[in-house]
């Protein structure tokens, strides 16, 4: 199933759109949860993040070819982990993550009870993921047997991008619509903007929104042949940034048009979608398309750029990536802004950076903590005075979320506290 955002073009001179973006009613999310190397739950996350406190340790995967000489953001403990053994079926390093990530901060009671409210059919799945369950396909290869699939590997349904989607699916008792956008590191950002228009549409009353992306050797060795992995805990927006420390992580939002029966922890209102398809794994130069993403956001949450009290940006710590966002940025928002990347603490989570780093958007809303920039001393002077290096208190009502993918496919939502 495919729904499909309003077109919009590029000119190099500016950004245009063929019709105005309207502004969207604004939707509750009622349950909200992330695990990632900092922990599991809610408060893993908080703790973290206000005391500086990072995630990311000397990479310790060996898949086959010996540990890279890098540092990661794992979730200890998924190697002992296996799935209940009903689930056999399923079984994965990302789905073992799912699994956990949805039993945090009372997530699994909260899609339960939505699914009862509202009906297993009106309850719509949407989940993001980079690579799914790759990792079990990258160990089924070695083992062909007469060109096949070992009947082990053969009897799990993991083979597939969709498989996280269907896995949640069956997880929560949610029947309606089910998909899964696999766009790379903006993939879990865009769930929310398919949540919206599937409410919007009158085709679920509810969508369990999320995304999972586990560690694996193409992961790791595929951005390291890429040139993109740095030897030492990355440094976003540093003016010696030299690469990006993967992750791996898990998590997940309930969206509602009304908060029947449960209390808005905080409220979607607008998201922005481009896709400016000017390299497959550099942004533009100019940062059009990070730009017109932001742009519609705000138009679609109604806001003016002075009216954002937190961005937590893509800053993935690559050089190309994050002066173009810096870029961006400076163009866009006044120097009062507090934008940082929270990569620091988490590694880059790919698939699911988008639902990890709206968490942390949440967060900042809910506990009036703005993260800073973890691992960086001195700023590039390519950025503007938007990006902050130290966390703040301060009650802010709106925050942003920018997250953009291989292709230039981008994302940015905008959230207002409850």
């Amino acid at each position: 199933m495919a729904i499909l955002a309003r077109p919009s073009v590029f000119r190099l001179t500016g950004l245009h759109h063929h019709d105005p973006i309207p502004r969207i009613a604004p939707l509750a999310i009622t349950a909200l949860t992330a695990t990632t190397a900092l922990g599991e739950g809610l408060a893993a996350q908080r703790d973290a993040l206000c005391a500086r406190r990072s995630g990311l340790r000397r990479n310790d995967l060996d898949f086959g070819h010996g540990p890279l000489d890098c540092w990661i953001g794992r979730v200890a403990g998924l190697e002992e982990s296996p799935l209940p053994g009903a689930l056999a079926a399923w079984e994965s390093r990302n789905h073992r993550l799912a699994w956990r990530a949805l039993h945090q901060d009372g997530f699994a009671e909260a899609a339960a009870a939505a699914v009862a409210r509202h009906g297993a059919r009106r309850v719509a799945v949407v989940m993001g993921t980079s690579t799914s369950s790759i990792g079990e396909t990258e160990l089924a290869y070695p083992r062909l047997e007469d060109g096949h699939f070992p009947a082990a590997q053969r009897a799990l349904r993991v083979h597939s991008l969709h498989a996280l989607g269907e896995f949640v699916q069956q997880l929560t008792g949610a029947r309606g619509p089910c998909m899964t956008v696999a766009t790379a590191c903006s993939s879990s950002a865009k769930v929310f903007a398919h949540a919206a228009r599937l409410l919007q549409a009158g085709l679920a009353d509810a969508v369990i929104v999320g995304g999972v992306d586990t560690l694996c050797g193409s992961v790791i060795y595929g951005f390291n042949a890429l040139q993109l992995v740095s030897r030492q805990p990355c440094r976003p927006f540093d003016a010696a940034r030299d690469g990006l420390s993967l992750g791996e992580a898990g998590g997940f939002a309930l969206l509602e048009r009304e908060p029947e029966g449960a209390r808005a922890l905080a409220w979607l209102c607008g998201y922005g979608e481009s896709s400016d398809a000017h390299h497959m794994s550099a942004p533009h130069p100019e940062g059009l398309g990070a730009r017109l993403a932001i742009r519609d956001a705000l138009a679609r949450a109604g806001l003016s750029a002075d009216r954002i009290g937190y961005l937590n940006l893509h800053g993935t710590a690559t050089p190309a990536n994050d002066r173009v966002e810096a870029r961006a940025v400076a163009a866009l928002f006044p120097d009062s802004l507090h934008a940082s990347s929270t990569k620091g603490w988490t590694g880059h989570t790919l698939g699911a950076a988008g639902i990890v780093e709206s968490v942390f958007a949440v967060l900042a809303l809910r506990e009036g903590e703005l993260p800073g920039t973890l691992n960086s001393t001195e700023l590039d002077p390519a950025c503007g005075p938007q990006v902050r290096l130290d966390n703040v208190r301060r009650q802010v009502d709106y925050a942003m979320n920018n997250a953009f993918g291989f292709g230039g496919n981008n994302c940015t939502l905008v959230f207002a506290r409850a």
